[in-house]
């Protein structure tokens, strides 16, 4: 069904009226909402600018990344996909090697509509304001 829409304001007005999210482009969290949860739950490990040099940074048993150059590190490109599957906790990568907890379980059932590798998809509000700041964030 999804291939036959013509539009995003067609598809948008489709997956509000299948899902329940919100259509209000006011109500769309910003890069300032995705600031605010990752001063609350990232700063720790991850520092203020995202370099990876918080103050647990040392205790952590992985070298942490800079998350300033995630488009670096990929081709100048922002994987919006992979991003947000790393930081919801996606089972299908939820291996040994992974240190930072899943948010999914924390994150409210408030969806919003992000576009995601060229299609809307239905997002939990948190997450969709946390890629916005970490999109802005990149070198």
């Amino acid at each position: 069904m999804i291939e036959k829409l013509k539009t995003p304001v067609t598809l948008l007005l489709t997956l509000s009226a299948c899902t329940g999210i919100g259509a209000n482009i006011e109500d769309m969290p910003t890069r300032d909402d995705g600031a605010q949860f990752y001063a609350q739950n990232c700063v720790a490990c991850h520092g203020v600018t995202g370099k990876g040099d918080g103050p647990t940074a040392e205790r952590q048993v992985l070298r942490l990344p800079d998350l300033t150059t995630i488009s670096a590190r990929n081709g100048g490109e922002f994987p919006q996909a992979r991003v947000m599957s790393y930081i919801w906790g996606d089972p299908d990568n939820d291996h040994l090697d992974r240190v930072m907890p899943s948010f999914g379980g924390r994150m409210t059932d408030d969806l919003v509509p992000v576009e995601i590798d060229g299609t809307l998809t239905p997002t939990p509000r948190q997450l969709a304001g946390l890629y916005f700041y970490l999109e802005s964030i990149q070198n």
